[in-house]
């Protein structure tokens, strides 16, 4: 028996020093939240740049020994692992530090830190909030107002980016900061208390951009219990478009995506090039929301004008259906040139241009739906008389085909990034 052991062995040793060895792949940690979507998305983002270029070890969101964390989502864990690279979320500037003191590049995706010391690729959080007040003055909002959180960076980005919009146009805004929940034991009604004693200090009918779509939810939920309608009274509006909390909303809750796949694709990039000990850009790569999935949360008109009113509302209701400007005046009774200069002066477009701007945030809302992507089904429900005409209003509407859109919402895609001044590898 001894005999045939060892000569199974020899077998084996043989067998093996015939086989080339494997090239080691690199060790790569992502640390992202798992509790929202766009991680997901982002991390997809990360996994499709490197079946593109060459593979890697990942491990997701690093185990951490602490007894009152499940999932570690912060680079501590890390501590002496053998890695090359990590792409994480970064919370806090204690987070920041951690980061920078791991031995192997860190390529940081989101805002909460001013400056991490980082590389970075994150959201266009500014730009984000002049997306979102566009989006409620095409409504005709004339009052707006924010809520967001008192300490991170990306919530005062996304107020000021909202705040400037709202005066070129020359509405009100208000501003709400909640401060941070410092009580752990805090049940979930205390923590409503502030946004529920702050709405009652508004005037209606107002429009809110929340920070995020769970802060979002807590203001439909609140504007409810005061016996206000949304979208009549308030209408409200999330950001980065998680579907989990925009679609299990009652009304659903409109939102501003955020490119998560671009993001991580980016990301990858950067990591790969500081792996190779290539240069990355200095300044943060600010990638900007791929615009707004429109729900029931915003379906409102606010003007004082009704046949403006009743003109968006035929619409609405009507947008599953081919027609153009010629059956909405016929509804109206009204002129083609009086119709115009209406539209003109309240929500600054023509009512034609008006018209396709609906059936494009109908086109971008079916298009989210992950794996959706039959064009010709979704150019029906939208209205336009064939996909290929949707592909053509939708271009020239956003600036990309709706399959480019549908890929930037994290099934597949490629994207290049402009030459910057860069840093190298440390």
């Amino acid at each position: 028996m001894p005999a045939r052991l060892a000569v199974t062995r020899l077998v084996h040793s043989r067998h093996e020093a015939s086989v080339p060895a494997l090239p080691r792949l690199r060790q790569v940690a992502l640390v992202l939240p798992v509790n929202v979507s766009w991680g997901a998305v982002l991390a997809q983002g990360v996994a499709d740049y490197f079946r593109e270029h060459e593979s890697w070890d990942f491990t997701t969101s690093p185990p951490t020994m602490a007894e009152a964390e499940e999932v570690a989502l912060i680079p501590y864990s890390l501590k002496g692992w053998a890695s090359q690279g990590a792409i994480a979320v970064i919370n806090d500037a204690a987070e920041a530090r951690a980061a920078r003191r791991l031995g192997f590049p860190v390529v940081c995706v989101n805002g909460n830190v001013r400056n991490p010391g980082l590389p970075r690729v994150m959201p266009d959080y500014y730009v984000g909030g002049q997306v979102a007040a566009e989006h409620l003055l095409d409504r005709g909002s004339q009052r707006l107002a924010y809520c967001g959180l008192k300490g991170p960076w990306y919530s005062a980005e996304r107020k000021r980016g909202f705040v400037d919009r709202a005066k070129q146009a020359k509405v009100t805004c208000e501003v709400f900061d909640l401060p941070p929940n410092t009580d752990l034991r805090a049940s979930w009604q205390q923590r409503r208390h502030a946004v529920a004693t702050w709405l009652k200090t508004l005037q209606t009918p107002i429009a809110i951009l929340a920070v995020h779509d769970y802060r979002a939810r807590v203001l439909i939920d609140e504007c409810l219990r005061l016996g206000w309608d949304v979208p009549l009274d308030v209408a409200v509006l999330g950001m980065d478009n998680d579907l989990t909390a925009c679609e299990f909303c009652q009304p659903t809750l409109s939102s501003v995506a955020r490119a998560a796949w671009k993001i991580g694709y980016e990301a990858a990039r950067m990591l790969h090039h500081l792996m190779d000990g290539r240069s990355v850009p200095v300044a943060d790569i600010r990638v900007p929301p791929s615009g707004v999935v429109a729900r029931r949360s915003t379906d409102t008109i606010t003007v004082e004008d009704p046949h403006v009113r009743a003109a968006v509302h035929f619409m609405r209701d009507h947008l599953h259906e081919v027609f153009g400007l010629e059956r909405v005046l016929e509804h109206l009774d009204v002129s083609r040139r009086l119709l115009h200069e209406r539209f003109q002066h309240w929500l600054g477009h023509p009512p034609y241009e008006y018209l396709c701007s609906l059936r494009v945030e109908r086109a971008k809302q079916l298009l989210s739906i992950p794996n959706r992507v039959k064009m010709r089904k979704i150019a029906a429900e939208c209205g336009f008389s064939s996909a290929a005409r949707m592909r053509l209003v939708f271009q020239r509407t956003t600036g990309m085909t709706p399959l480019e859109y549908h890929r930037l919402q994290g099934i597949v895609a490629a994207s290049k990034s402009p030459q910057k001044k860069t840093r190298k590898a440390t």
